[in-house]
């Protein structure tokens, strides 16, 4: 019978039909004489009240030690101590010189000012809410053809966006990324290819899960500078990151030879190297591969018979006209011959014009796999059932927007021209400022929403850094914020050069406040180089 009493016993008693309340007396009384005689046993009632002894708490010494190597700068110390600033500055006690913190850490543009568009947000309130398609004066309240989207969505899946999708993800949004990919490139794709993800980030992760055999032995080649995820995860795996370096100097190119010289050293050490990683548009360097060089890149990965994991979250964000997006897919299947090559391309809603980071919507495609590890990729991903719906669905929004002559069409492409015209006047006004700093040199970005200036720090900073504990470059980055409130990510969270110093930081604070910022760091910038002259 139930151990828990009062009113729900009482009402679940009520509830019962007779023949299970009315139990004979010596059914009910049993129970009771053994607890009698157990508490008579065990000292009495006290006896069976005794608290519990201690129990144990983990401490850090007792959690998988991979955690506690594991770093990833962009939610680092800077961002920590931005958050408890923002919580000093709403509870009236913070004692700063300036009125907002500006997050400048991390590509959130909507976390910054941006608004959602308006076609994808009346779609997915539709998914959301169904029942708005019966309401009297739908068509008052939204766009006709966001109605027909979420109509088709909804016929497609009747189950709606509150159950489970298949593990790959929703059919007809898979469909719709690969007539994306072959509008795109020109060539056909396949939606048994297509795998929907919570973000590009959880497909890298399926990717490395996959790929990466674990026991200290296999590596992945991986740009310095790197995006966190890359190094974090490989901490995780107890995996070798094999950093190669690119060319600052020649706007961030990817040397091959590096590669070859990379490989070669992890061979002698007895390092079995997996996969290349390539992030294109650049994240933090801005930087946008030519077309000859990423064919280096392939003929690399299919001569060491590597995987070409290829990071494309950025691929809407180009601000060098000379230097066009172009796939990696496309690339490959245009070589004469053709190299027998893995790829795995990237793909997400949170960058380009959408910003829609919070929704977790993104996709992967992978080409050149042997049927039989494309199934155990599929097993590794169903362990977790399906991506977020929402999240799906945003994806298709993303790759099939509305179309010329489409009552959204106007609107819609206004505002994407708007966002992306904005964010290439503001990448400008940025690093412009940042060039006209003393002691810094920052190459205009090509591509993505980042700048990646070089600091040439005083010895008097860096010694005082050292004094502090802190990495030059993180010292310089935590002086900016309780001066400014400007967030920034220190360059030694990505990986550099040595001897030299950089930090990370968008350009997404709205365009308003874009000459604020530069003005904030330009004086927080001088008084610094004086304060250590």
């Amino acid at each position: 019978g139930p151990t828990w009493g009062g009113a729900g016993f009482e009402m679940r008693q009520a509830l019962r039909p007779a023949a299970q309340t009315a139990r004979p007396v010596a059914q009910t009384a049993r129970p009771l004489a053994l607890r009698r005689r157990l508490s008579t046993l065990h000292g009495g009632a006290d006896a069976l009240r005794k608290p519990y002894p201690p129990s144990h708490v983990l401490t850090l010494g007792e959690i998988n030690p991979n955690v506690l190597s594991a770093q990833y700068a962009v939610r680092g110390e800077l961002v920590q101590r931005a958050a408890a600033i923002k919580e000093e500055m709403a509870a009236g006690s913070a004692n700063v010189p300036f009125k907002k913190v500006l997050e400048c850490n991390i590509g959130n543009p909507q976390a910054v000012g941006q608004s959602p568009i308006g076609f994808n947000r009346q779609v997915l309130s539709l998914m959301v809410c169904p029942a708005l398609l019966d309401q009297p004066g739908v068509d008052a309240l939204f766009a006709p053809d966001a109605i027909a989207r979420a109509k088709e969505y909804l016929a497609a899946i009747p189950s709606g966006v509150g159950a489970y999708s298949d593990s790959q993800g929703f059919r007809i949004v898979r469909e719709q990324v690969a007539d994306f990919i072959s509008s795109r490139d020109g060539l056909p794709a396949s939606p048994e290819d297509i795998f929907l993800t919570d973000g590009a980030s959880k497909g890298v992760g399926f990717l490395l899960s996959l790929i990466l055999r674990g026991g200290g032995s296999d590596g992945l080649l991986v740009p310095i500078p790197q995006y966190p995820l890359y190094s974090a995860t490989l901490a995780l795996q107890e995996t070798h990151m094999l950093g190669y370096e690119l060319d600052e100097a020649a706007g961030w190119s990817l040397p091959i030879s590096l590669l070859e010289a990379e490989l070669e050293d992890a061979q002698a050490k007895g390092v079995a190297t997996r996969a290349l990683v390539v992030i294109n548009p650049g994240n933090p360097t801005g930087n946008s591969l030519p077309y000859d060089n990423m064919v280096e890149c392939i003929d690399f990965c299919a001569k060491h018979g590597l995987v070409l994991m290829a990071d494309e979250v950025y691929q809407e964000n180009i601000w060098d006209g000379g230097r066009p997006f172009h796939s990696f897919k496309k690339v490959l299947m245009e070589m004469s011959p053709r190299p027998n090559l893995q790829l795995v391309s990237f793909h997400s809603t949170s960058k380009g014009f959408l910003g829609e980071c919070g929704l977790r919507g993104g996709y992967f495609e992978i080409v050149g796999f042997d049927p039989e590890v494309k199934a155990q990729l599929l097993k590794l991903i169903s362990i977790g059932l399906c991506s977020n719906t929402l999240g799906q669905i945003a994806t298709g929004l993303m790759v099939q927007p509305p179309r010329p002559g489409d009552a959204s069409y106007e609107i819609y492409s206004g505002e994407r021209d708007a966002i992306l015209a904005s964010m290439k006047r503001r990448a400008t006004m940025l690093v412009d400022g940042l060039n006209a700093l003393e002691g810094v040199t920052c190459n205009q970005p090509q591509g993505a929403m980042y700048a990646f200036p070089s600091i040439t720090l005083p010895p008097k900073a860096i010694a005082a850094a050292k004094d502090a504990g802190k990495v030059p470059d993180t010292f310089y980055a935590l002086a900016l914020l309780e001066a400014t409130g400007i967030v920034v990510v220190p360059g030694s969270g990505f990986g550099q050069k040595e001897g030299t110093w950089h930090f990370r930081t968008t350009f997404l604070p709205p365009e308003s406040e874009m000459t604020d910022v530069v003005d904030r760091m330009t004086a927080f910038h001088a008084d610094f180089m004086g304060k250590y002259a």
